[in-house]
C-alpha cells in the first residue's frame, strides 16, 4: 500500500526552521518580497542599505546648516533677566554690511578688579582691556550671563553681539556672513567707541572659535591686529570635528562651511591663548592640540603662545568644573598684555 506524499512546495523547502535574529530585523525595516531567494534576499537587502545611505547623505547636504547652527530664537532678550546686578548689562546693536540690526549686551568691567592699576610708567592707571566675544553654535547671548559676569569682573569690559538668526536678530547664519558680521562689530567697537585695536582681545567659544580666529588673521593680514586671542573648547577645522563624530559619512566632501582655524591661525600675529577640558566628547582635545600646534610659537610682540589644560572639564560645564582653573588662565594672559612692555 503505497502512501502519498504531499505536493512539492519549494518555498516550504527553502525556508529555513528558525530564521535569524537579524532576519527578523531586517524583515521589519525592509520589506523582503516572498519567494526570494538567498541571492534575492540579498541583493533586496544591499540595494535598500544603498537608497538609505544616499537619501542621509542628501538629507545631510540640504539641511547641514540646521545642524550646524542651532539657535534659540526670542522675541527681546532682558537683561535685568540675566541674574547680574542692575544696570551691568547695557542694551548695544551694530548695523551690518548687508542692512541687519545685530542686538547685543555690554557689560562694563568692574571697578574692583586688579588690571586697573597704574602702568608703572608714569602712574596714569592702565586702560583696560576690551573683549569681544564670539559664543558657540547653540542658544543666544542669555546663556552666556555667567562667563560675561567672570571676565568683568577680571576688569575687561566685555561685547557679546548674538549672530544673525540668533536671539532676536535677524537673517540666518552662514561661515561667510559671519565673517562680515565679525568685521562689523570690530568696527563698531574700534571705530565707533574709539577703542585701540591693541587692547581689544577676541575670545571665540567652540563655533566662535573658528569666526574669531578668522577675525583676527582677516586683521594681522591688514596690519591692525588685535591685542590677543583666546579660543575655548574650539577645533582645528570643522571637518575635523564632524569626520570624528559621523566617520561613515563623507562629510569632508560635503560640509560648505568649514571653519578651517587651524589654517587660518598660521597668520595670526598677535599673542594666543588655548583653552580645552580633558573630557570634551563634542570637540575632543586633540583638535584643540591640533590648532595650538598650528599657531606661530610667538606673536610679533615676542609673546610665547600658550594652552591651558583643564583636566575633568569636557565641552559645556567648564564653568562648573574648572572655573578656578579658567579664571586663573584668562586672568594671567589679560595680565600679560596689560604689563608694560
Amino acid at each position: 500500500m503505497s502512501v502519498s506524499q504531499p505536493p512539492d512546495d519549494p518555498v516550504a523547502q527553502a525556508r529555513p526552521a528558525s530564521r535569524p535574529v537579524w532576519g527578523r530585523i531586517v524583515r521589519l525595516l525592509v520589506p523582503i518580497p516572498q519567494g526570494a531567494g538567498i541571492r534575492g534576499k540579498t541583493a533586496w537587502v544591499g540595494r535598500r542599505i544603498v537608497y538609505w545611505y544616499v537619501l542621509i547623505l542628501v538629507m545631510l547636504a540640504l539641511f547641514q546648516r540646521y545642524l550646524i547652527y542651532q539657535p534659540t530664537r526670542a522675541d527681546s532678550i532682558d537683561p535685568a533677566l540675566s541674574g547680574l546686578d542692575h544696570g551691568r548689562i547695557e542694551n548695544v546693536a551694530v548695523e551690518t554690511t548687508d542692512g541687519l540690526q545685530l542686538h547685543g549686551w555690554f557689560v562694563r568691567a568692574l571697578p574692583t578688579s586688579d588690571l586697573r592699576r597704574a602702568d608703572g610708567r608714569n602712574g596714569v592707571p592702565a586702560a583696560h582691556p576690551v573683549v569681544i566675544y564670539f559664543p558657540g553654535n547653540a542658544g543666544h547671548r542669555g546663556y552666556r550671563t555667567i562667563e560675561l559676569d567672570l571676565i568683568s569682573r577680571l576688569g575687561a569690559d566685555v561685547y557679546l553681539f548674538d549672530y544673525r538668526g540668533y536671539g532676536d536678530n535677524p537673517g540666518s547664519p552662514t561661515e561667510a556672513k559671519l565673517a562680515a558680521d565679525a568685521q562689523a562689530i570690530w568696527h563698531a567697537v574700534t571705530d565707533k567707541q574709539g577703542v585701540k585695536p591693541s587692547n581689544v582681545v577676541l575670545l571665540g567659544e567652540s563655533l566662535g572659535g573658528g569666526v574669531a580666529t578668522r577675525l583676527a588673521a582677516e586683521l594681522c593680514a591688514a596690519g591692525s591686529p588685535p591685542g590677543g586671542l583666546i579660543l575655548r573648547s574650539t577645533f582645528s577645522s570643522l571637518p575635523d570635528v564632524a569626520a570624528h563624530h559621523y566617520w561613515w559619512l563623507p562629510v569632508r566632501m560635503l560640509l560648505i562651511d568649514r571653519f578651517p582655524s587651524a589654517e587660518r591661525i598660521a597668520s595670526v600675529t598677535c599673542p594666543v591663548l588655548v583653552i580645552h577640558g580633558t573630557t570634551d566628547t563634542i570637540v575632543p582635545l586633540s583638535f584643540g592640540r591640533r590648532l595650538f600646534d598650528a599657531a606661530p610659537p610667538t606673536s610679533s610682540q615676542s609673546v610665547a603662545k600658550s594652552f591651558a589644560e583643564l583636566r575633568g572639564a569636557g565641552h559645556n560645564d567648564i564653568l562648573y568644573v574648572a572655573r578656578d582653573e579658567y579664571r586663573s588662565a584668562v586672568r594671567s594672559f589679560l595680565d600679560q598684555l596689560q604689563s608694560p612692555k
